[in-house]
């Protein structure tokens, strides 16, 4: 079963120079952690074992001001690499990074006390005792990435750490943590696989952004492979989408497989006086939210969508680590019901948000249907005047669900029965456009606006983003017809000198008229299709 290992420790403690002698890799890709010698952003390499098994280690950073990237790499690792100077012993870092794992459940582990070769052996044998009370059960090497010195026995004791056990049987579901671009590839997304398996061609989810993706190919380590398991470190190539469209906090997941929410009700951990306000880290995310608390649970209020499931653990921050939650109910409504959330943590599943019946039908709470329902009244409130519908939604449930909204689809969109646009205050602005027009085309930077304006028959979009009048477009059209009637064909320049334009005018509008199903493209001459007649 494959296994990730994830470092921690203090800065400057030798988490890179550890890992580079263990894998022989060096995790500090990017051009400013080589120059200042510091990790800022998230590390990976394979790390053979003595037995042959093959391990997937993320290096992370170890300075206080890049805590949300440890804790996006602690995510969903199995075991941990706790490395400790030997000279200076555990440090702030240290213990904020330890207390991260054992809140997302990371027990099993080992520890590193590196610098070994550079401090007296009394205060080697110290700085050993030292670790060994600090997470008791857990074995404790002293190395030295410098000379190789326990080197071996440090893969040995990871080798021990690394018990295997069963995980949980769940549909696939990867969170990102790197996005980048390939030549010849496209985009690429990294990340560890939490559960499921990902294998060329298959279909998933990038949600909270609902946009469905097809895998091209898949890599661990940088080796293509015919499928992914659960807990190794996963490169996927994603053609059909832009690297602007995915980041760090995304989620790869089976379709309709999991939630995305605004809410979390946890069973809260809590390490310090949690406040009313704080950085939830789920995931490879990190969002903004506001602490319900009602006794040993809360319901986190999130200023960001989320995909999240039973059982998931957050750490939640404040400046520091005050605490962390195992969530109870990924999916639950608006509450502060001490009942639900016993219920919730007794394992009964409480519906509010759509799931799908034995018979293929979909059951959710009228709540629910509330507040999805209000939610589409704030976002048509503030719609564009122009075309005042906003996106349906596209889950599975969809087609059970938007007939229940009270609103009227049309295409892709929802708009309030009998809603049309307007351009209420941008009248003056649609006159002042309309007055500049003519035949020689003019830059509408507005493309909406111009939309607009064209179904409502007051200009004629012609080329990317410029516009003619529609009496010009007539005057035009009849002349080319007319031609075309009696020679049959015409050239770009002889279309030019009829309507006395410039080339570039008399091009854009031969593109409408080819557009619009006039004209045909023969060569360097224009015909006119049978289906055009004088108008």
């Amino acid at each position: 079963m494959p296994l990730t290992v994830g470092t921690a420790g203090h800065i400057d403690h030798g988490k890179t120079w550890l890992v580079r002698a263990l894998t022989g890799k060096d995790t500090d890709r990017l051009p400013e952690e080589q120059a200042r010698g510091i990790s800022i952003d998230l590390g990976y390499a394979p790390l053979d074992l003595p037995d042959g098994r093959r391990l997937s280690l993320v290096d992370v950073p170890g300075h206080e001001r890049f805590v949300r990237m440890m804790v996006a790499g602690a995510t969903g690792i199995d075991l941990f690499l706790l490395v400790i100077d030997a000279g200076e012993g555990a440090r702030s870092q240290t213990h904020e990074h330890l207390a991260i794992l054992r809140l997302l459940g990371v027990q099993q582990g080992v520890i590193a006390v590196t610098k070994a070769d550079a401090v007296e052996p009394d205060v080697l044998e110290l700085a050993l005792d030292k670790a060994r009370e600090l997470v008791p059960g857990s074995e404790v090497v002293p190395v030295s990435a410098k000379t190789g010195r326990g080197l071996d026995e440090l893969r040995a004791a990871l080798a021990r750490a690394a018990v295997e056990s069963e995980r949980v049987n769940a549909p696939t579901r990867l969170y990102v943590d790197r996005v980048f671009s390939l030549r010849g590839i496209g985009t690429v997304a990294t990340g560890t696989l939490w559960s499921g398996r990902i294998a060329p061609g298959d279909v998933l989810r990038a949600d909270p952004g609902a946009r469905e993706v097809r895998v091209r190919s898949v890599q661990v380590h940088d080796r293509e492979v015919e499928v992914a398991e659960a807990g190794q470190r996963v490169a996927v190539a994603l053609p059909g989408i832009e690297r602007r469209e995915l980041g760090r906090g995304d989620a790869l997941v089976a379709p309709d497989a999991y939630d995305v929410t605004y809410r979390l009700d946890v069973e809260v951990e809590e390490l310090a006086p949690i406040p009313a306000r704080v950085l939830v880290h789920h995931g490879t995310a990190t969002m903004l939210a506001r602490v319900v608390r009602v006794g040993r649970f809360a319901q986190l209020r999130l200023d960001a969508p989320v995909v999240a499931a039973r059982g998931d653990r957050v750490v939640l921050r404040a400046g520091t680590t005050v605490g962390g939650g195992l969530i109870v109910d990924a999916s639950p409504p608006r509450h502060a019901d001490p009942e639900r959330f016993e219920r919730s943590a007794r394992g009964e599943v409480l519906i509010h948000a759509p799931v799908r019946e034995s018979d293929g039908g979909w059951t959710f709470s009228d709540q629910w249907l509330d507040e999805l329902r209000s939610d589409y009244e704030r976002r048509l409130e503030v719609a564009d005047p122009l075309d005042p519908g906003v996106p349906a939604p596209t889950q599975a449930w969809a087609a059970a669900v938007v007939p229940r909204l009270g609103l009227e689809r049309r295409g892709a969109k929802l708009y309030r029965p009998g809603a049309a646009g307007s351009l209420g205050v941008r009248e003056r602005e649609a006159a002042e456009l309309e007055a500049q027009l003519g035949l020689e085309p003019v830059k509408v930077e507005d493309a909406g606006l111009a939309r607009f304006l064209e179904q409502q028959g007051r200009l004629v979009r012609a080329g990317d983003g410029y516009a003619v009048s529609p009496a010009a477009y007539e005057r035009a059209h009849a002349v080319l017809v007319g031609e075309l009637e009696s020679a049959r064909r015409i050239t770009l320049a002889r279309f030019r000198d009829l309507l006395g334009v410039s080339r570039k005018t008399a091009q854009l509008l031969l593109e409408r008229f080819d557009a619009d199903g006039v004209t045909r493209r023969q060569g360097d001459e224009r015909v006119l299709r049978r289906s055009a007649l004088r108008r």
